[in-house]
Parts: C-alpha cells; sequence; structure tokens
C-alpha cells in the first residue's frame, strides 16, 4: 500500500450560496450567526483535531499535497488556514515539492491574504471565474465583478504563487455561444497555466433546479452544450494547453496533483464537514453540519457518518470509470475480452483514439469526450 496521502481540507462558509451550487456550504444566515467570524470562529482549532486523529489513524505519510476548498477558503484568515499547514507539516511528512492549493473567489482574496498563504507554502491557485459575462453570472447567482478576477490573478501572480487556474462553466441558462467564446478567451488572456471547464449540472434542490422547473430559465440545447466543450478545447489547445483530463486542462507542469490523485487511486483524507476519504480500499465521509463536526472532534472521535468497503470488483470499476477520464487512458490488458468488443463501434465511429488503441491503449478522442459517460456504462455493465 502506498504510504502517500493527499489531504483535502473543506471550509464550510459562504458569504452567500450560489443558486447552482449543491455544496457542502453554509452562510451565517444559515448557522444562524451575525457574521461569518461568529459561525466559524472555532472551525479551524476542529480541523486541527481532526488532522491529529488521521495522524493516530494511519500513521506516518509523505503528503504530496493539501487542497483547500469550499466553501470560501479565501474568507477564512490567512493564519488560520496557515496553522493547518503547519499542522500537517509536523503530523506528517509534507514533501518539498508539494503542492498546496486555495481556492479562491476573486471578491473576497486580497493581496495581504495572497502573501501570507504563499509565505506558509501555498503554491498554487484556483479561481472561481465560471463567466466574464454579467448576466451569466447572475443567472448563476456569483456576486463577484467579472473585471475584478484580472486583478486577483494578477495579485497571485505578484505575490509569487507559481500556479494559477480559473474555472469556467458553460451551458448556463440565458448564456449564448457569443457570451461562451468572450468568456474562453477573457480566460485566455490571463497569466494561468490551468483551466478549467465543467458543464452545468442542474443538482435537485438548488434555486436554479426551481427556477427551471418552474419554467423561468431554460437550459441550452445539448447539442449548443457540446459545441461550446469542442470550442472550448480547441481554443485551449492552441493557446499552448492540452487536455489531462475531460474537464481540464494545463500548460506543461501545471496539471493539478491533488485532483489526479483522485483519479489515479491515490489516497486522500478530507478534513471538514461532509468531506470523504479514501484510504485501504476504504471509503468515509464525514456528518454534514459543521456544528456536529465541531462536537465530535472535542470528544475526541472521527467525525465518520458513513462508510464502505470496495470489493475488488468496485476497485476495477472505479479504475475503468476515472482512468477513462485522462488523457493517459486505459491499458488494453486491463480489460477483459467482452470489455474489448462492447468498444470496438467507438473505434469504428471515431470516438476513441486510433493510434492509441494500436499502441494498446483505450483513449478518448475530443468527440468521445463528449460521451464518456455513455461508453463508461459499456465498460462497467
Amino acid at each position: 500500500m502506498s504510504r502517500r496521502l493527499s489531504f483535502y481540507v473543506h471550509i464550510p462558509y459562504c458569504i452567500k450560496r450560489c443558486g447552482y451550487c449543491d455544496f457542502n456550504t453554509y452562510t451565517p444566515a444559515e448557522l444562524k450567526g451575525p457574521d461569518l467570524l461568529s459561525v466559524s470562529s472555532n472551525y479551524i482549532a476542529a480541523a486541527i483535531s481532526e488532522i491529529g486523529l488521521a495522524s493516530e489513524a494511519v500513521g506516518m505519510v509523505e503528503v504530496p499535497s493539501i487542497f483547500f476548498g469550499g466553501g470560501t477558503p479565501s474568507l477564512m484568515p490567512a493564519h488560520e488556514l496557515a496553522a493547518v499547514i503547519s499542522e500537517i507539516r509536523s503530523k506528517f511528512s509534507l514533501l518539498p515539492d508539494a503542492e498546496i492549493t486555495i481556492e479562491v473567489n476573486p471578491d473576497s482574496v486580497t493581496p495581504e491574504f495572497l502573501d501570507e498563504m504563499r509565505t506558509a507554502g501555498a503554491n498554487r491557485i484556483s479561481m472561481g471565474m465560471q463567466s466574464a459575462v454579467p448576466h451569466v453570472l447572475q443567472v448563476l447567482d456569483r456576486t463577484h465583478n467579472p473585471e475584478n478576477v484580472a486583478q486577483a490573478v494578477a495579485n497571485a501572480r505578484s505575490a509569487g504563487f507559481e500556479h494559477v487556474s480559473v474555472d469556467l462553466i458553460y451551458g448556463v441558462p440565458k448564456e449564448t455561444f457569443a457570451d461562451w467564446q468572450s468568456s474562453v478567451q477573457s480566460a485566455l488572456s490571463l497569466p494561468i497555466d490551468h483551466i478549467s471547464a465543467y458543464a452545468l449540472i442542474v443538482e435537485k434542490g438548488t434555486k436554479l433546479a426551481a427556477q427551471i422547473s418552474r419554467g423561468e430559465l431554460e437550459l441550452p440545447p445539448e447539442d449548443e452544450t457540446a459545441e461550446k466543450y469542442r470550442y472550448a478545447d480547441d481554443q485551449f489547445v492552441a493557446a499552448g494547453f492540452d487536455w489531462y483530463e475531460l474537464s481540464n486542462w494545463s500548460k506543461p507542469g501545471g496539471n493539478c496533483k491533488h485532483n489526479i490523485a483522485y483519479w489515479d487511486g491515490s489516497h486522500w483524507w478530507g478534513v471538514g464537514p461532509g468531506a470523504h476519504s479514501y484510504w485501504n480500499n476504504r471509503r468515509w465521509w464525514n456528518v454534514k453540519h459543521p456544528n456536529t463536526y465541531m462536537q465530535k472532534v472535542s470528544e475526541g472521535v472521527l467525525p465518520v457518518s458513513s462508510e464502505e468497503n470496495l470489493t475488488t470488483e468496485n476497485v476495477a470499476d472505479e479504475y475503468i470509470m476515472l482512468q477513462i477520464r485522462r488523457k493517459e487512458g486505459i491499458p488494453l490488458d486491463r480489460l477483459s475480452k467482452k470489455q474489448i468488443d462492447n468498444c470496438t463501434e467507438y473505434l469504428a465511429t471515431g470516438h476513441l483514439d486510433e493510434q492509441c488503441w494500436q499502441d494498446g491503449k483505450l483513449v478518448l478522442t475530443q468527440t468521445g469526450r463528449l460521451i464518456a459517460d455513455r461508453i463508461v456504462r459499456f465498460l462497467v455493465m
């Protein structure tokens, strides 16, 4: 078993909930507090306690990456996030070249925060850009001014961050093809080395789902959304980025090591409410509410809500579902004859890369990436 363990640290707070978001995050109003400081005052201490419990559970391991996600990590005082990095460094072997990522919101991240986090060892910023078009941001309930993205990226570079990524979302109601072109070009004008582009998923229970259900908003046609993916991929590649996962592109050396750990079957520990962990074919997830989470760890127990042990078959299926998303693809010798036979029609239709197939790997072409889920169903049926 690998003695490496990545850490995901969940910051479960936002000033406002975006209309499309179903992440495990909470606003001060939802937690019945007057402001963020009051509702989050004991949270980092609880996260540090869970890191101590993780140390007792797994022993000494090497840590190749830490990822602060949310929620909005950039709302927290930088010295508190720095304390989390220090705790991981003290309890484990944080590798000298470890990737340490902070997710930030363009409106709430300050130069001072960036300077402090860089001093603490953070070296990668992931920024929620989503769109460069105000009316698209409005549909998503995003609060930031699109003009602030460029300034925030410039501030991150000035602070010495080696890697900066922006996230985009396409397929949003009221987003025209020209709107998407504008967002892609705006992102490519920034001094970044990584870009993520995700098709909008309408999650049940969100404000956006209710608006669509009531007929107030309408999703664009699927073929238009597919065309937006193709346009983005072509533009990213022309600008020196290469895809390494269905929704992620990077310049050389800019890919996200932490996310690769999720896709390649490595181990990770999720700190915080609702966070998931994976270690030695066991997966578990924490209680969802921050207050319950803090109570559990204060009692010195792991805040686990539920868990599952993966069978050999589970592991094999997950390998296919995750590995097919990557540019490295799936070695054909990892597939059965039946699975290979099931895929030959996709080879004939150009959804699989023919040269890679000749080299013994199943790798999706651009059109294949658009129907990855359908191909997976053929492989794990």
